[in-house]
């Protein structure tokens, strides 16, 4: 791929044990979001995490904390670290208080969604019976996000709840791993009129590669599900605008993990969750389809086949490399200059 990988949503076990070394099996020059905290995690287990993550990640010497738009411009081939940042999943971290938001932003957090699939005091989630807006909590939420210089993030968020964000954002929100109910109605997607709502502030739509997300869950369905990717890629670049797609994975290091928390914790999630068996993932290996010689290394932990990637397949179905540097990196990298600064 000849363009930095921009990656808005990853996550690592949320535990003392989370290795920082496997975020480098995406591409140095990439920047990289990492998940610290959701609706699980006290703003006690968010910041033992984000200490943790920044220790190592200085200690390793492969990665570079961002802290200001400045960090993220780099080009292809110009940058031998990978640019790493952090995100929350839900405003329970936040414990209560929204002044945290500062708090976490200091620590390198720049994107907070207010709810995590369930209704708590900020707002409504996408899984919940009733479809439920910003309370005034949330709504001090999203104000205090566009003051401190964060993303305000309408994933896992209900319809409503995410199209207040946009209307209380005040600039570029984000949904940064979510995709298209139109193409698949389960309802962690977004409706089109979020999407547009979203795309109206300037704001960008992070296509995610989770199996039960789009629609594409059995184990043996590696290229499948990097079709599927495109297929919402196509779509929300017709819906909204290629210049409001981008790339949020949501690849979990701690799938084993997830899995076995979505077992235990099943009010968290739903049958919409558990129907189709354990969660498959998009890797970095199969997202950025890397050469033969990388994908079936014996020594390789992660050895697999290769496939094509999402760029190939993106390539292959008429999107130019203005269009693709775009959606891969460009796109939330013009929403970051904006919202940061």
């Amino acid at each position: 791929m000849a363009y930095p990988l921009w990656e808005q949503h990853c996550c690592l076990p949320i535990l003392p044990s989370a290795e920082i070394t496997e975020l480098t099996r995406y591409p140095a020059g990439s920047y990289l979001s990492v998940n610290v905290g959701y609706s699980l995690h006290s703003i006690e287990d968010a910041l033992a995490m984000l200490h943790l993550l920044r220790r190592n990640a200085l200690a390793d010497g492969r990665f570079r904390l961002v802290e200001s738009v400045g960090d993220i411009e780099v080009t292809s081939g110009s940058e031998d670290r990978v640019a790493l940042a952090f995100d929350l999943e839900d405003s329970r971290p936040l414990d209560g208080d929204p002044d945290n938001i500062a708090l976490f932003h200091s620590l390198g957090v720049r994107s907070l969604l207010p709810t995590y699939n369930h209704a708590n005091a900020a707002g409504g989630g996408c899984l919940d019976p009733d479809d439920r807006g910003l309370t005034l909590y949330g709504r001090t939420i999203i104000r205090m996000l566009g003051e401190v210089g964060m993303f305000a993030d309408g994933s896992h968020c209900s319809r409503r709840t995410g199209l207040e964000i946009a209307e209380v954002a005040g600039g570029p929100m984000i949904y940064s791993h979510s995709n298209f109910a139109a193409l698949w109605p389960h309802p962690r997607n977004i409706g089109d009129d979020q999407a547009r709502a979203c795309a109206a502030t300037g704001g960008v739509i992070g296509i995610n590669g989770v199996g039960i997300f789009l629609g594409r869950n059995r184990v043996e369905g590696r290229a499948a599900r990097i079709e599927a990717m495109a297929d919402h890629i196509a779509y929300g670049a017709e819906l909204v605008g290629v210049e409001h797609i981008g790339i949020g994975s949501d690849f979990s290091f701690d799938g084993d993990q997830f899995n076995a928390e979505i077992a235990a914790a099943p009010e968290n999630f739903s049958e919409d969750y558990t129907r189709w068996g354990p969660l498959q993932w998009v890797p970095p290996e199969d997202l950025l389809g890397l050469s033969p010689h990388l994908g079936t290394d014996v020594h390789n932990p992660h050895a697999r086949p290769r496939i094509a990637g999402l760029d190939e397949v993106l390539a292959r179905r008429g999107f130019t490399d203005a269009e693709r540097a775009a959606i891969f990196h460009g796109n939330f990298a013009r929403a970051a200059r904006e919202v940061w600064a």
